[in-house]
């Protein structure tokens, strides 16, 4: 095993161990794996001015020396891989597997911000659209929005750092970034890995913190943008104490997936059990909710029972297992409860439905009221909701019937249905022949309603740490 006892956080660039005072549990054994220090209010507002002393250096990089950082973290990544899956594996709970693809996932990231990195471009444009304008010529040009504010959560501690850190560097802007404390080892090796280049100093801080040190991330107006991925409920409540910032929310979800009529079942069904239950369900994007179409509704239904029934749960070293442990003892407690509510009001259970410690066994619900929590809320976890329909314009009604929405997953063979559905989800991405989980990393990626605002995905967030500076031409005669 990789895992050292200790690990430093990074203050301007630099390893700082102002203490030990965080313990990073192994999530399978429920032991303390390493340790690593948490900031206070004062370490933070350290980071923060850093940051702001480091904009105009960041802002004059040129494209080739940002290339040059993110292609150095894409080759050192590739050396550790394994050391960041192991990593990844213990403090997540995630299993191996997984955690190998979500290295490969960072990589993709910073890769794709790489060759973002020096196509910043700007536009041309023609201004004598009246003769008040005859004369005058403009362009405009994106440049660094200044320094950038990252939260980030603890189900995907790689990628989902890389999703902000990555355009970050493309655009030329410093930033502080708080990773889940929960997770905080991959971000702590990204930032070792960056250490190891000639940024500016200041360029990046990378500080687990406390609640009071990491709310100067959100209030303080040094910082002109914060990126936030977590829940609805501390996301919208930091949006709101933001201030002038731009901000950025990736948010909950509760994920539905329409199975119509002619479809291969086969393929859905094996989909399906990927979508809901890899990462243990812990994803935002993880399948909820299971629309499938009267007519082969109980075939699918025999289809899913009989492949989730095989799912192995336990150890996420293990490379058989597909389903690990849930991040917190008292996350599994709350999906084992919502389980046992949704029984009561009169579901039926057609697999799983136990927990054992931290272990939930993967499970699958029929008949379940809509009012319920498994129905209606964002479970974080392997549990999955059947239920039939009989149009498709009624499985449309009923995937849009939800405070959230992130991605939808469609199984269906009719374009007209494609366009359809393309048109009246009000989510930020519908997925055809696959489920809502499914992501590669440089496509717009967000949601609307509760599931937040704005896009990420490599060049689209470039576009959010960044402004339009405009320039006008005006002919003088001679």
């Amino acid at each position: 095993m990789s895992i050292r006892n200790e690990y430093p956080a990074y203050l301007a660039n630099q390893p700082v161990t102002p203490n030990f005072d965080l313990n990073v549990e192994d999530k399978f054994r429920q032991s303390i794996a390493t340790r690593v220090p948490l900031a206070d209010a004062g370490l933070m507002e350290k980071a923060i001015a850093a940051a702001d002393q480091a904009a105009p250096a960041m802002a004059q990089l040129p494209s080739y020396h940002r290339q040059a950082v993110l292609n150095h973290c894409v080759q050192r990544f590739q050396q550790r891989s394994e050391e960041l899956a192991e990593a990844l594996c213990v403090e997540a709970g995630k299993p191996i597997g997984d955690s190998r693809g979500e290295v490969t996932r960072l990589i993709d990231t910073f890769r794709v911000a790489a060759e973002e990195s020096t196509r910043m471009l700007g536009e041309v444009m023609p201004l004598d659209i009246s003769p008040r304008a005859a004369g005058y010529r403009g362009m405009w040009k994106r440049v660094p929005i200044g320094p950038c504010a990252f939260i980030t959560p603890f189900n995907f501690p790689l990628n989902l750092v890389a999703h902000k850190v990555a355009p970050a560097l493309a655009v030329g802007c410093p930033f502080v970034l708080k990773p889940a404390s929960k997770t905080p080892i991959g971000a702590l090796l990204v930032g070792e890995i960056l250490a190891e280049t000639d940024l500016p100093e200041g360029a990046f801080s990378i500080l687990p913190a406390s609640r009071d040190a990491a709310n100067l991330l959100v209030t303080d107006d040094r910082l002109k943008k914060l990126s936030f991925t977590g829940s609805q409920d501390v996301g919208w409540g930091l949006k709101a104490k933001a201030g002038k910032k731009k901000v950025t929310l990736e948010l909950g979800g509760n994920a539905a997936c329409i199975v119509d009529e002619g479809t291969n079942l086969e393929d859905a069904v094996q989909r399906i059990v990927f979508g809901a239950f890899y990462q243990s369900g812990q994803s935002c994007v993880s399948v909820q909710r299971v629309l499938i179409h009267r007519s082969v509704y109980d075939a699918t239904v025999k289809l899913l029972c009989d492949r989730v029934s095989k799912l192995k749960v336990g150890d996420p070293m293990d490379k058989e297992t597909f389903v690990g442990p849930i991040i917190s003892s008292s996350d599994a407690e709350r999906i084992e409860a919502w389980i046992e509510s949704a029984k009561k009001a009169g579901a039926k259970v057609l697999v799983g439905g136990t927990r054992d410690g931290i272990l939930v066994q993967p499970t699958l619900l029929a008949d379940v009221p809509q009012s319920e929590a498994v129905c209606a809320k964002e479970v974080f976890g392997p549990v999955a909701v059947v239920a039939p329909f009989n149009t498709f314009d009624e499985a449309l009604a009923m995937a849009n019937d939800s405070d959230f929405g992130l991605q939808v997953g469609i199984f269906t063979r009719d374009i007209q249905k494609i366009m359809k559905a393309w048109d009246t989800m009000d989510v930020g991405g519908v997925i055809i022949g696959d489920v809502p989980s499914w992501r590669v990393d440089h496509m717009p990626y967000g949601g609307v309603k509760e599931s937040g605002i704005g896009r990420e995905g490599v060049r689209f967030a470039m576009h959010d740490m960044t402004e339009i500076r405009n320039l006008v031409i005006r002919s003088v005669p001679d």
